[in-house]
């Protein structure tokens, strides 16, 4: 009879040492899974009205380009990429319009997401783009706005404000106007 409560007793204490293992491990997924599913530290996402955070990044001339250093005038940053067919279709008219705007305290800075220098600067000698590129190759500029689809412009004013944020291909007449909006006075 011992055999057989020792036995037991052997089969009862696997039975318990494996519902302890497994509600461990469930309990491990269900942490895991909380985890993941709990908001981190809540960034905000940029809306009209914001200060345009300040970045500095290298144009395809080797010149530093800060936004704060163009305080004062109305800027037009336009992140792009050279596979995006709306991108490639908005650069003539960019290009047009930042020859008719520059002397008007408009510029124009265009930010490429992640790409070769080699691909940005043949986009560029394709089109004729004549305005400041930059690269934004550790997407740190990307991450500080907060955007999405490419391209996206934010329209922001002489005082470092954002104004306008288009996540769209814009026309020529959609370019003038915002152009037209944040000519300092």
């Amino acid at each position: 009879m011992s055999k057989v409560n020792d036995k037991a007793k052997l089969m009862a204490t696997k039975k318990r040492n494996r519902l302890i293992i497994r509600t461990i491990v469930l309990l491990l997924l269900v942490s895991a899974v909380i985890y993941t599913l709990i908001p981190k530290e809540k960034s905000k996402v940029l809306a009209v009205g914001d200060m345009a955070p300040d970045f500095e990044l290298v144009d395809l001339e080797g010149n530093k380009q800060r936004l704060s250093d163009y305080r004062g005038e109305g800027v037009f940053l336009n992140f792009w990429g050279t596979w995006c067919p709306p991108c490639k279709k908005e650069m003539p008219y960019i290009e047009k319009l930042h020859n008719e705007f520059a002397d008007k305290g408009v510029k124009v800075l265009s930010i490429n997401i992640k790409e070769s220098d080699l691909k940005v600067k043949t986009f560029r000698d394709q089109y004729g783009l004549t305005f400041p590129i930059t690269i934004d190759k550790d997407e740190s500029v990307k991450e500080a706005y907060k955007f999405i689809p490419l391209p996206t412009t934010y329209i922001i004013n002489k005082d470092g404000k954002i104004e306008q944020i288009i996540s769209r291909e814009m026309t020529e007449d959609e370019i003038r106007s915002y152009m037209e909006s944040i000519q300092p006075e």
